[in-house]
């Protein structure tokens, strides 16, 4: 038989991550290319400001 998975032992921490995607420009083509990060939400505006 499977074992199912336990929902109770999360601890609800998943939603204090965002995924962030920025937009930067290549030096070498000048093409644009999306960098994505998983950022902590109280640093997401640090992140976008670099």
């Amino acid at each position: 038989m499977a074992k199912k998975a336990v929902a109770s032992m999360q601890k609800g921490e998943g939603r204090t991550f965002s995924k962030v995607i920025k937009m930067i420009k290549s030096p070498k083509t000048g093409a644009y290319v999306f960098q994505e990060e998983m950022v902590h939400n109280e640093k997401v505006k640090d992140y976008l400001a670099k």
